[in-house]
């Protein structure tokens, strides 16, 4: 009897021994497949053929529609004290999400870590909100939230550094396809096949239509032409079939230009011929209104954000005058103000956006803004500065080089923006 009840008691242990050996590996092999997001078994690599066709065909997609994300009590009373706009920068060891290896997105000028910048710090620091956290960009997750989905990038150059920010982003899961371009590459598409994402950058400087007649260096040739009542044809015409969209404008307000409205002059902003002079607040609060109305006065029913536009950190003179930024760690809050064009921008924005709003809540129109102008003020390290050129400094140490101090590193710190537009779509 002994010896059949240890005989038992072997058969025991041992079945206990099996079980325990196929739940282990199955934890095992469930795990080992989720593969980290810079996995190459997740990166898929498709050859970049882009075509070139002079009119941005709209695509047909589907309305964002999300469910309400579950908030428990706590969390939520937390959130509504949370300011994604307000907070700090603080370091960050695990570094960028991408590095210029990564993606091939990056536009030379921008390649700050392939243009020999000698500094790596600017790459380790992360935006902080006071009274909440803020969780990295997550790009698996963003892609199978998008599936199906289309967006829609509308600006100027700093719009087209941050669409290159995302697309370098999701590339560590899946390698965009850029599948078309305008003739001069600033308005471009990608798409990623597995999730039928669709992600564009359209060129619309103004918003509204305008004739430019500058060179590939920023040189004019006569005065910029700016219809102030009349939308960009290049999105307003496809604004219907975008689920999500981006816009923001503000720089080019500044150059010197004609206005037009009704086909008539109405005067000019520091033009050369003998007409009214009006200034950079009449054309710029004129084409908000404009282009606001026509946001919420449609029948779009997708999610709108407005960026505010974005500050730039010269010292010592401007782009066009020797300004330079040297500077290598952020600001702390209150050790920078912001500039007085600066300032005037956003003031327009923000009551232009308010006016707007209330329009919107009336008409089921979705609009958000995202307010990166503190964010983006201090962060003075995070531009290329000299090496918007290939080793500017290779062949002579004081060479005089012209210095970028506005638009931003890849990677960098406009990454962040992604950290803050998706906890929006997350949480709401």
């Amino acid at each position: 009897m002994w010896a059949l009840h240890k005989h038992k008691s072997s058969l025991l242990k041992l079945g206990i021994m099996i079980f325990a050996t196929i739940l282990t590996l199955r934890v095992f092999l469930y795990n080992s497949t989720r593969f980290p997001p810079d996995s190459s078994l997740l990166r898929k690599t498709t050859s970049i053929q882009p075509s070139s066709p002079l009119v941005l065909q709209p695509f047909a997609s589907s309305t964002a529609n999300f469910p309400a994300p579950v908030i428990d009590d706590e969390a939520r009373k937390k959130r509504e004290y949370c300011d994604l706009f307000a907070g700090e920068w603080v370091p960050n060891p695990a570094g960028p999400a991408y590095i210029n290896e990564t993606c091939q997105f990056i536009e030379e000028h921008q390649n700050c870590m392939k243009n020999g910048r000698p500094d790596s710090e600017y790459l380790y620091w992360r935006w902080s909100p006071k009274n909440c956290e803020l969780p990295q960009f997550n790009a698996m997750r963003f892609l199978e939230m998008m599936e199906n989905k289309t967006w829609a990038f509308i600006g100027d150059s700093i719009t087209r550094n941050h669409v290159q920010s995302l697309v370098c982003m999701l590339s560590k899961v899946e390698e965009a396809e850029l599948f078309y371009h305008d003739e001069g590459y600033k308005s471009k598409g990608w798409r990623f096949s597995s999730y039928n994402l669709t992600v564009y950058v359209i060129w619309s400087p103004f918003l509204t239509e305008a004739t430019v007649f500058e060179d590939i260096n920023g040189v004019s040739t006569q005065d910029i032409e700016l219809h102030l009542d009349r939308l960009d044809k290049k999105w307003a015409d496809v604004y219907n079939n975008m689920d999500f969209m981006i816009f923001s404008s503000g720089k080019w307000f500044v150059k010197n230009a004609i206005y037009y409205e009704n086909e008539t002059i109405l005067g000019c902003h520091r033009c050369q011929k003998n007409l009214t002079d009006l200034n950079i607040e009449f054309a710029y609060r004129k084409t908000l209104k404009l282009v606001l109305n026509f946001i919420v006065n449609s029948d779009h029913k997708g999610l709108i954000f407005f960026r505010t536009s974005t500050p730039d950190h010269f010292e010592y003179g401007e782009w066009s005058t020797g300004g330079k930024c040297n500077r290598t760690i952020p600001f702390k809050e209150g050790e920078i103000e912001v500039k007085y064009m600066q300032k005037m921008l956003r003031q327009i924005e923000i009551e232009e956006f308010e006016s707007a709003v209330a329009s919107a809540s009336e008409n089921s129109a979705r609009l958000k803004l995202l307010d990166f102008t503190q964010l983006s003020l201090l962060r003075p390290d995070g531009h290329p500065g000299p090496y918007r050129q290939f080793y500017p400094f290779a062949n002579d140490e004081n060479a005089q080089v012209q210095y970028d101090c506005l638009h931003w590193c890849l990677p960098g710190p406009i990454d962040a923006w992604n950290d803050v537009i998706m906890d929006l779509i997350v949480n709401g």
